[in-house]
This record gives structure tokens, C-alpha cells and sequence, in this order.
């Protein structure tokens, strides 16, 4: 990548999936114990999910680590008891505790901490804002970037995107599905979830879908905001741009050659 633009990191959600192993993804034969190996280094970037339901030890995210290439990085799913709450004031106990379960044992491979709303939870601007200034900016000496997930319809708000924008977070972009898409740029990172994928096509997107992903993760990474996105807020000038994209949901059992597709295209 040049200088004047971000690295494109393309990955799936978890690597634990039992139609992957017939062949689609995983090889035949290959032990479970080597799936996040191989996973690794077919893929730029996996978002771990498991952190979204429980906590995991240090010695899991240290093998995670080592059991991965230089350069792969992990996106992180931020625990449920921090953002399903009505008050996210009072999330700040769940917030210090997921970052004390060993998070940054990562190290270089912590990529953004996806913080994923219900559907049910409306936007309300003291409420997020106090959400926001719970979230630490480093921990143990590791950068950590944030990106927010939501799902109802009141964050098309340009109140929320600029309350983003203050903060450093990125705002997660909605591809191909019910959520509401806000394609703002509101950090020195892009966190887009495309969850269109379909069981008649090999890769999972037709090639057109594909060509159009990979341009647009292009156009991100190199400081833009794609045309034939939805924007709630105010335009702002551009600037390179790191790009995490995970194909989530849709064909499930297609995700990983939806992704390897890409990783393709962006080079």
C-alpha cells in the first residue's frame, strides 16, 4: 500500500464452523486444533465472537496470537453485558472487565473492538456519550479503536455520526441486509459487515457484487466515501483509511470464499 493509503483487511466471523470442513473452506482431514492455522492464512482478518457471549482467559487470546501470521490481526467483539443495558452509563464494570479477561495478549493483532447494539436499542445522544467516554483509547500499552454496531433506525442521525466522529469511533457499515446504513467515515478506520451472501452463487456474491465490495474497500482505504453508499452526516475531507471488512451471516457456508474473492481483488 502507498502511503497515502490504508491497509484492507478482508476476513469471516469466528473459524468455527462445521460446513467449512467438507472441503468448502477447511481441507478434508484437517484437525480442529489447526482450523484458526489455516483460517489465518487464507484470510487477512477474523472477527472473534465467542467474546460477545463470554469471557475468554489470557491463554486463549496468546495462542490465537501465536497460532497466526505476522500482519493477521483480529477484530474483537465487545461483551453483551456492556451494550444491552438501557442505561450505558452503567456499563463501565463490563467495559473494565472485558479488557482485564487479556484482550491486549493480542498485542499487534488487536484489531477494533466491535461493540454491537440490540435492534431494540434507540438512539439516544447522552446515553452513547456516556458510553463513549468509557471506552479507553489504550490499554497495557496497546492502542485500541472502537467501532459501534447499531441496529435501529433513530442512528441514521447526523447528531450520532458527528457524537462518532468526537470520539474516534467508527461507525460499522451495514452491507446487504435489514440494518440501517450509515456509510459515514468517523475514524482512521472503515468497519464494514456485508451480510448479502447467497448459496447459488460458489463464491457467495455474484462477481459484479464482488467488484463492487472490493471498490469500494479501495475507495475507503485511499480516504474516500463511496458514492453508492447511504451518509447521514457531514462530508468530510479525505484521508487514508485502514478497511476491515468481514462477510457475515447470508450463506454462511460461503462466507470464506466471499472473502478469499476479495482479498483477490484488493491485492
Amino acid at each position: 500500500m502507498s502511503a497515502r493509503t490504508g491497509h484492507i483487511r478482508v476476513g469471516i466471523g469466528g473459524w468455527t464452523f462445521a460446513p467449512w470442513r467438507d472441503g468448502t473452506f477447511y481441507p478434508e482431514g484437517l484437525t480442529q486444533k489447526r482450523e484458526l492455522e489455516f483460517a489465518s492464512r487464507a484470510l487477512t482478518s477474523i472477527e472473534i465472537n465467542g467474546t460477545y457471549y463470554g469471557s475468554q482467559k489470557p491463554a486463549s487470546f496468546r495462542k490465537w496470537r501465536d497460532e497466526t501470521p505476522e500482519g493477521f490481526v483480529f477484530a474483537v467483539k465487545g461483551p453483551r453485558f456492556a451494550t444491552n443495558r438501557r442505561e450505558l452509563a452503567q456499563a463501565g464494570e463490563s467495559v473494565d472487565r472485558f479488557f482485564a479477561s487479556g484482550v491486549t495478549e493480542l498485542g499487534d493483532k488487536l484489531g477494533p473492538i466491535n461493540w454491537q447494539f440490540a435492534p431494540t436499542k434507540k438512539f439516544d445522544a447522552d446515553d452513547m456519550a456516556a458510553f463513549l467516554e468509557l471506552l479507553p483509547k489504550t490499554v497495557d500499552g496497546v492502542t485500541v479503536r472502537h467501532a459501534l454496531e447499531v441496529r435501529h433506525d433513530s442512528f441514521a442521525d447526523p447528531a450520532f455520526v458527528a457524537l462518532a466522529r468526537k470520539h474516534g469511533a467508527a461507525i460499522v457499515m451495514a452491507g446487504d441486509s435489514k440494518y440501517p446504513q450509515i456509510a459515514d467515515a468517523t475514524a482512521d478506520f472503515v468497519y464494514a459487515r456485508i451480510m448479502g451472501t447467497q448459496e447459488r452463487y460458489k463464491a457467495g456474491y455474484a462477481p459484479k457484487a464482488l467488484d463492487d465490495w472490493a471498490a469500494r474497500a479501495r475507495s475507503w482505504a485511499g480516504g474516500h466515501t463511496p458514492s453508492d453508499l447511504q451518509t447521514v452526516g457531514k462530508p468530510v475531507a479525505a484521508k487514508s483509511r485502514d478497511v476491515f471488512l468481514y462477510v457475515i451471516s447470508g450463506c454462511k457456508a460461503a462466507n470464506p470464499a466471499a472473502a478469499m474473492a476479495l482479498i483477490e481483488r484488493v491485492g
